[in-house]
């Protein structure tokens, strides 16, 4: 089952590439719009009925406290490690969570065992 992602900028291009690879669909905001607030990221993302991939903090405030994001928010943090190396256990998290009643809002483990 595909995934319909926004990806923030701050997402590593091997990271949306893989994501593309494996089915997904992927709105890079690197490209599509670089430089926008977290705000209109969150627009693009309820105008595509898509969840947000991102490492940036700064989503938490208009996403739990506000409610401004329909989908969700991923939060991930690649903490010194190489881009490509864990673009292939993104996607396994990806593919393990469309496969599960896994709440993307916060409820639910995203740990997969990746490190």
């Amino acid at each position: 089952m595909a995934v319909d992602l926004v990806a923030d900028e701050n997402v590593d291009a091997p990271i949306v590439a893989a994501l593309r690879v494996a089915g997904h669909n992927v709105v890079y905001v690197r490209v599509l719009a670089p430089g926008i607030d977290v705000a209109r990221v969150l627009e693009i993302a309820n105008s595509h009925d898509a969840l947000v991939l991102t490492s940036d903090k700064d989503f938490g405030e208009l996403v739990f406290r506000q409610g401004l994001i329909r989908a969700g928010v991923l939060l991930y943090s690649l903490a010194g490690i190489a881009a490509r190396s864990m673009a292939p256990c993104r996607e396994a998290r990806f593919r393990r969570a469309s496969r599960t009643s896994w709440d993307v809002r916060g409820r639910g483990s995203g740990g997969y065992g990746c490190p």
